[in-house]
């Protein structure tokens, strides 16, 4: 199983390398780049919010701060459009982090319902502060990033976001399985389970959560780099875009918290409707109520998501076959038939008669 396990993961990877290669057409490679944007998120904050249980709904924070980050570090820099910008993306990822740090401080000194509202209420905070800090955010005029190449033209330029944004997703899936193969993650599934027994048993809550915050915050970040200069410019309802939040959280519920495959066909599934929702049903928001009631019909169809739900049923089918298995012994030993004596008891009633 192992074997055919990883023959089915490495086939999988070629297909999404050669994807683009083969389907050239510019609306499917698009669609592409923003689910591998989404999967890359949603990964990332499934790393905090599927393994320590607190669901953040302020990842758009990090996210715009990226973006930012990105368009003001290229401008100051001089950086030329092209293959060099895409070196900017791990350090707007960085400067998200850093964000991060007093932010997840603040917010991580409180549990359930408060820790959400504050997630809620530093995106607010933050989405104001990009209107108004125009010496830095340029308002609401927004910012650009360097211009692509002329030869980046048709077909050609989705492809190197492509790889670029299958490369974020590949470092934030090899840092979710490590995690949670880990004593660290360990320690964050504890939390995730009973987090006074797990303090009390000597896991060190408060470190763990922040880091796993900061590093959640990371990838969102590197996220938003990458998606603002695919866009070519960014304006503060773009980067803190309360409809990012909900997307990244209902994507990690469909596919399964605290899983390795589940943001991941989370966001293989939820992308292209959302991308559908917005071309056929723009008119008057009708893509949000769209969206609203798909979310309302996952969690209450799916509470525990697609992962973890076909788990559960592969087992429950495989103890079923067992035991469909192990009725035609027990029955030539005489259980379950008409004489319900076993061996032993049979043995001894020979021994008395032959006494």
């Amino acid at each position: 199983m192992k074997i055919l396990k990883i023959v089915f993961l490495l086939a999988l990877l070629a297909a999404v390398i050669i994807f683009p290669q083969v389907y050239t057409d510019e609306t499917a490679t698009t669609i592409a780049v923003f689910t591998l944007l989404f999967a890359a998120a949603v990964t990332g904050w499934n790393i905090f919010s599927g393994y320590t249980g607190y669901i953040a709904l302020g990842h758009a924070v990090y996210y715009g701060v990226g973006a930012y980050a990105m368009a003001l570090m290229a401008q100051d820099w001089h950086v030329p459009g092209g293959y060099v910008t895409f070196l900017l993306v791990p350090l707007a990822g960085l400067v998200a982090a850093i964000f991060a740090v007093p932010f997840g401080w603040i917010a991580l000194r409180t549990r359930r319902h408060t820790f959400i509202v504050i997630t809620i209420a530093t995106f607010f905070i933050m989405q104001l502060m990009a209107y108004n800090l125009r010496n830095i955010t340029n308002g609401s005029a927004g910012l650009s990033l360097p211009l692509t190449p002329p030869d980046w033209s048709g077909a050609f330029f989705n492809l190197p976001f492509y790889y670029v944004a299958l490369a974020v997703l590949l470092l934030a899936l090899a840092t979710s399985w490590w995690i949670r193969n880990s004593k660290f993650g360990l320690g964050l599934l504890a939390i995730r389970d009973d987090e006074d027994r797990a303090l009390g048993l000597g896991v060190k809550t408060g470190p763990f959560k922040l880091i796993a915050f900061v590093i959640s915050a990371f990838f969102v970040g590197m996220v938003g780099g990458l998606h603002a200069y695919f866009n070519g410019s960014i304006y503060p309802p773009f980067a803190f875009d309360a409809f990012f939040d909900v997307s990244i959280a209902l994507m990690g519920f469909l596919g399964g918290m605290g899983t390795l495959a589940g943001p991941i066909i989370g966001a293989s599934l939820l992308e292209p409707t959302q991308q559908y929702f917005t071309l056929y049903l723009s008119d008057g928001g009708l893509y949000l109520i769209a969206y609203g009631v798909l979310f309302l019909a996952v969690i209450l169809l799916l509470p525990q998501g697609i992962v973890p739900t076909v788990r559960q049923l592969w087992l429950k089918w495989r103890a079923s076959r067992k035991q469909d298995e192990a009725e035609p012994a027990l029955v030539a030993v005489g259980v379950g038939s008409g004489e319900s004596r076993s061996l032993p008891e049979n043995q001894e009633r020979k021994e008395g008669v032959n006494s």
